[in-house]
């Protein structure tokens, strides 16, 4: 059986791509911070699957925290085919840099950049040793272009960061049957992050081009597709699942 580390995988983006690899029958180990109530109601909709669930509080912007767990998904089911760092701090005040603080600074580098280098230090290892693995980075649109976001400026210089991060990964770990891709979902709206493409079919967003609104299902389907087997010729690459959307240049 397949095993995925999904992290901030008990609710939002998140959850739907838990639930994707799920129904492909993998097992999943899914990081949550501090929400207990989403971790109860994931329990509640999957109890018959409880089995092939672990659920294990953390802090991506601590080492320690990441370090555990890793550790924790392989002692619990003996491998680890799948990491999906979907957890991300993100500061949705629109400000200038001058405007943002030291700790908010260290806050979006450390979460959005130096975490995925601690889940690279642990999945690597078990991945080299079977010589199989699938990785996903999240990103923005355009992210590999260093785009200006304005008002972003913290979040998107990660982000940036973390495409040259996942591409170079992905050249270096190639030989060890391990890809490692990013993925760019567009604006995915709150009461549709666990939405399925049948919810939405027929409803009208003037706002993205593809005629309908973004669900979280457009997100895990990229996913399930770039971790799948007979993708190992997808590495280091920059998926963006907007609908066209520009969501950069959306509100400036």
């Amino acid at each position: 059986m397949r095993h995925a580390i999904v992290t901030a995988g008990t609710k939002g983006l998140g959850k739907r791509a838990a639930v994707e690899f799920l129904k492909k029958g993998y097992s999943v180990t899914l990081s949550y911070r501090n929400d207990v109530q989403s971790v109860k109601k994931m329990k509640e909709e999957w109890g018959s699957a409880i089995d092939r669930i672990q659920f294990i509080q953390g802090d991506v912007t601590k080492a320690e925290d990441l370090k555990h767990l890793v550790d924790s998904a392989y002692q619990s089911f003996g491998r680890v085919d799948v990491l999906v760092n979907n957890a991300g701090p993100y500061i949705f005040e629109r400000k200038k840099l001058m405007d943002y603080s030291v700790r908010e600074w260290d806050e979006m580098v450390n979460g959005n950049l130096t975490a995925m280098f601690y889940l690279f230090k642990e999945v690597i290892p078990i991945m080299r040793r079977q010589n199989y693995g699938r990785i996903v980075t999240y990103g923005f649109q355009n992210a590999q272009y260093a785009p200006a976001w304005i008002y972003r400026s913290a979040y998107a210089a990660a982000k940036a960061g973390l495409v040259s991060l996942t591409k170079t990964v992905a050249v270096e770990e190639a030989e060890n049957g391990i890809t490692v891709n990013m993925v760019c979902p567009g604006e995915v709206t709150a009461e549709y992050k666990e939405a399925s493409i049948d919810e939405v079919r027929g409803q009208l967003d003037h706002n993205i081009p593809i005629g309908r609104p973004s669900v979280g299902e457009d997100i895990a389907r990229t996913i399930a597709f770039l971790c799948d087997e007979n993708s190992d010729m997808l590495t280091g690459a920059v998926v963006e699942v907007t609908g066209g959307a520009d969501v950069l240049h959306k509100r400036r």
